[in-house]
């Protein structure tokens, strides 16, 4: 074998050994590189510092579409959250049902919102205590401040006495913990809205008692 023959050779079982060095323990995907590890998939990571707001125009128009409401009216409810806590950082959108007879439970259902992030499903269930009769279904949209991150969400929101109020026909009320706020604004009520207190509790997964 002559002189370049035995180079040859010797760089083409170099670049094998590489080759098979460098080749990913997993199954490559389609692009080649290998698939995302389980604890990136399930633990997706959220842009750092402040959550983005929303105006008052993008919510007037979301509230208005969603409650099947005029612009008016939206825009009155809507305007009474900002004069009292500036602009929310997120918003949940979906619907509910209660009932009592003094003491009464309240259950919900909805996807929440936050800019650049994708939605979540959420639900809400609670207790509440006052005089208070009767039942109703409507449907809700809920103002949420201070939520940096959707999975803050999950914990109880007790009621702020007094803050309860109509505007143009629509039920708004505070809960608060801590830092955060939620302000629903609801369709559809009526005397119940401050006839009692409570609070509601947020969780992945719907809960059939609503303590």
């Amino acid at each position: 074998m002559d002189r370049r023959t035995l180079i040859v050779s010797g760089l083409a079982t170099l670049g094998t050994a590489g080759c098979a060095t460098a080749q990913p323990g997993g199954p490559a995907g389609a692009d080649g590189l290998p698939p995302p590890s389980p604890s990136a998939t399930a633990n997706p990571s959220y842009p750092t510092g402040q959550a983005e707001t929303y105006s008052r125009e993008e919510l007037v128009n979301n509230v208005s579409d969603f409650l099947g409401v005029t612009a008016e009216a939206a825009g009155g409810a809507v305007e009474r959250a900002f004069q009292d806590n500036g602009r929310p950082t997120a918003y949940i959108a979906g619907e509910e049902a209660s009932g009592a007879f003094v003491g009464g439970a309240r259950y919900g259902r909805g996807l929440l919102y936050m800019k650049n992030r994708q939605p979540i499903e959420v639900f809400w269930q609670g207790p509440s205590v006052g005089w208070d009769f009767g039942g109703n279904a409507s449907r809700v949209f809920t103002l949420c401040y201070n939520l940096q991150y959707p999975e803050v969400i999950f914990q109880r929101f007790p009621g702020v006495e007094g803050s309860a109020y109509l505007v143009a026909g629509l039920g708004v009320n505070y809960l608060r913990s801590d830092d955060i706020i939620l302000a629903p604004i609801r369709t559809g009520v009526g005397v119940r809205l401050g006839a009692n207190v409570g609070y509601l509790g947020f969780s992945r997964t719907r809960r059939t008692l609503p303590f």
